[in-house]
């Protein structure tokens, strides 16, 4: 692919047009020369305020869980973030928001409905913690159009084995919801992270639609096996093959052939706005594995579209 008159962050060179908001040029020639209606980001942040601003005061802090400065580019408020989506041509994007603790995940849930009745791009998301009543809330948003939802087990620090979870898995296999899980053991590991602990659950549950967020880094070649052997597994990019992410937990080569075989199976996903870098780069990055264009078609828009029935 060609980005023609842009810079290497997806800015536009002097002189040269921009589109709407400032960065988003790059973005729209990227799936514009790929013959793509937009882009559709399965793995974008909207939470309330409130919480939002905690999440941003940790990243400020270099909390553990990342060990060095982590600026939020589009520090933004929600009405701007909304916008500049829109700019990019993300025509599909969810709100993933995760509890730490019991008893928030039914007022997350409440928020979340709110936003996507009121926002039509948003998928719309809903999130869980083991607790009593668990599969009666999970149920409830299912009754009010949840389409995708998202479990945390690093941030929750919970077992997504807990018996109390498994009505809750087996609901979501059975409505075929997929799952965004936070499962590896990257950028700091959990008491149960890692690829084991997500495994028992596939093994009671195979037909459950998981989504892997950010590819299961830091272990990788773990979590592309649990994707080989089943086949509603997906992983999706976010943060993954950036420079920001290879520092640290490079992606190794010899892998890079099973993304092209598992191609259907993988799905765009970019931590926005909570990103260290222009959303541009994540695209460039993912052209950069050199694994061609009918890769990227489906990978930023195709697969999710078929998944989700957009």
């Amino acid at each position: 692919m060609s980005e023609s008159g842009m810079s290497e962050s997806g800015m536009s060179e002097p002189g040269m047009p921009e589109r709407g908001m400032p960065g988003s040029g790059g973005v729209r020639s990227f799936w514009q020369e790929l013959g793509l209606p937009g882009l559709i980001d399965v793995h974008t942040h909207f939470m309330p305020a409130q919480v939002l601003a905690k999440v941003w005061a940790y990243f400020d802090a270099a909390g553990p869980l990342t060990g060095r400065p982590w600026p939020i580019t589009y520090r933004e408020e929600e009405e701007q973030r909304l916008a500049r989506l829109s700019e990019f041509g993300v025509r599909a994007f969810t709100a993933m928001l995760y509890p730490h603790k019991p008893g928030m995940a039914a007022w997350l849930n409440a928020w979340s409905a709110d936003f996507a009745a009121r926002t039509p791009d948003c998928l719309h998301t809903a999130t869980f913690y083991p607790e009593p009543g668990v599969e009666e809330y999970v149920a409830a948003a299912l009754a009010q159009g949840a389409r995708v939802f998202k479990a945390h087990v690093q941030v929750g620090a919970y077992d997504p084995a807990d018996p109390l979870l498994d009505g809750v898995w087996r609901l979501l296999a059975e409505t075929g919801t997929p799952v965004v899980t936070h499962c590896g053991s990257g950028p700091a590991p959990g008491k149960h992270t890692g690829p084991d602990p997500i495994a028992t659950v596939l093994a009671r549950h195979p037909e459950l639609p998981l989504i892997v967020a950010h590819m299961g880094l830091p272990e990788y070649q773990e979590f592309l096996d649990l994707a080989e052997r089943y086949p509603r597994v997906h992983l999706d990019t976010t943060m993954a093959f950036t420079a920001f992410t290879e520092e640290q937990s490079p992606f190794p080569p010899a892998q890079l052939p099973r993304l092209r075989v598992l191609q259907d199976r993988i799905l765009l996903g970019s931590d926005f706005p909570n990103i260290p870098h222009p959303y541009v780069e994540a695209l460039h990055s993912l052209a950069g594995l050199g694994l061609g264009d009918d890769w990227l078609r489906a990978v930023c828009h195709d697969n999710a579209a078929r998944l989700f029935g957009l």
